[in-house]
């Protein structure tokens, strides 16, 4: 473990008087503009990564380089610093749990991450809450997992059986479904669509069916995001309904506010609020969302800032990482109403195997009209890479001519930054 302290570097125990310090567990993209935003808010964040120049440390007052999983570099963190907040959720949460008994603050808590952090649990939870998704099993629960049942004494046994045939569905199953690990899948990874028995003996060859779901495929029509937050006294704001677009289910867009009608709108508020409430949750969450002709469906829920929130900092007079801050460092939340009739984000995918930074395309994306342009200074680009966004804003009065300039922005964009070519995909 490394400590690398800043000039900017506060004491969180110097008096009273002394600001909050956010300690941040990671130090990427996320990292980096929850270090923005609470810069513009005089918070200072210490972050805990494992590379000095990760993103994040171009704008933390102090880093401590380590793995995330080092729970005396967490611990270290946490000395300096008023609470401690995640990058990601994909964590060691009995570990964790021992920093939580000592005393120190983790927001979101460990006790409302247990329940999101694996997709399992997941559907356990919304199953119990009443919250609609998908249809799910187990893959571990197939017909041609489970052991036979035992014979009654007087019962024959049963002839020798044959050559195993391939598995076989639940009743009421069909083709095609989708099959998700339980834990660690994000950005396609850990994905599989299944369309036949096949395809489900090459998945059971491959991985262990107790960390694996079985998902109902759906039909969706559209994909929709749901960001929301709430503070340390229960106070929840809900962010404007957007509408994603994947590629190679990756994000390639967001365009907020969603052309759905109202009453979609306000489900969709509903199970957050339900959702947040249930599990004390503090924090910003984000809810993605199947919306077709089955109706709302929840997809997955993401316990942190999302990539579908990044449209938030130019399109929102808050954005999602200026809430997380806020939270952490016990502030209210601010206002999350749109400032502008609406935006497009487009997240800038690696399209080569480069060690340059775009400079050229970064300019001439940048001189678009309405355009920001967010550069994560990441070192190297592979196809599918997330190296940075650039959000346009809309100024068309209705939704119809909305789209119609956002398609019209997006051709813009594409014309200057193609969608990578192969389906490799880095974080």
């Amino acid at each position: 473990m490394v400590e690398i302290p800043a000039p900017s570097a506060v004491d969180p125990t110097a008096g009273p008087s002394a600001p909050a310090v956010i300690g941040v567990v990671g130090g990427g993209q996320l990292a980096w503009m929850l270090a923005s935003a609470a810069r513009e808010l005089e918070l200072p964040v210490v972050v805990q990564t494992p590379l000095q120049d990760d993103p994040a440390t171009s704008l933390a007052s102090a880093v401590v380089q380590a793995p995330l999983h080092d729970l005396q570099a967490t611990r270290d963190l946490a000395r300096r610093c008023t609470a401690v907040t995640f990058e990601n959720e994909w964590l060691d949460l009995n570990g964790l749990a021992q920093l939580a008994a000592e005393g120190v603050t983790f927001l979101p808590s460990l006790t409302a991450l247990q329940p999101l952090v694996s997709k399992h649990r997941q559907r356990q939870l919304l199953q119990r809450l009443g919250i609609p998704s998908p249809r799910w099993m187990l893959l571990a629960d197939l017909p041609c997992l489970q052991p036979p049942l035992p014979l009654a004494e007087d019962q024959p046994a049963p002839p020798p059986a044959g050559p195993a045939g391939p598995p076989s569905l639940p009743p009421g199953w069909t083709f095609p479904l989708m099959a998700k690990a339980a834990t660690g899948g994000y950005d396609g990874k850990g994905t599989r669509l299944i369309s036949c028995s096949d395809d489900l003996q090459r998945l059971l060859d491959e991985v262990n069916p107790q960390l694996w779901l079985l998902e109902a495929f759906v039909a969706f029509e559209l994909e929709l995001s749901q960001l929301v937050c709430r503070d340390r006294s229960g106070r929840v704001v809900c962010y404007p309904l957007v509408q994603t677009q994947q590629h190679r289910q990756v994000c390639d867009w967001v365009l907020t506010p969603a052309a759905v009608p109202h009453a979609v709108q306000a489900f969709a508020r509903n199970m957050a609020v339900s959702l947040l409430t249930a599990i004390d949750y503090v924090g910003v969450l984000s809810i993605e969302l199947f919306y077709g002709p089955d109706g709302l469906q929840v997809n997955e829920i993401a316990p942190r800032t999302h990539n579908s929130g990044h449209v938030t900092i130019e399109a929102c007079s808050t954005s999602q990482f200026a809430q997380q801050a806020r939270i952490v460092a016990g502030l209210p939340l601010g206002d999350a109403h749109l400032q502008v009739p609406g935006a497009l984000m487009v997240n800038l995918l690696g399209f080569e195997q480069a060690s340059h930074d775009y400079a050229e395309q970064r300019g001439q994306l940048a001189a678009l009209p309405g355009a920001t342009v967010h550069w994560y200074g990441k070192k190297e680009s592979s196809p599918g890479r997330k190296l940075g966004h650039v959000t346009l804003v809309l100024d068309a009065p209705s939704a119809e001519q909305r789209q119609a300039q956002a398609s019209m922005r997006l051709a813009a964009v594409r014309a200057i930054w193609p969608l990578p070519p192969e389906s490799s995909q880095q974080p």
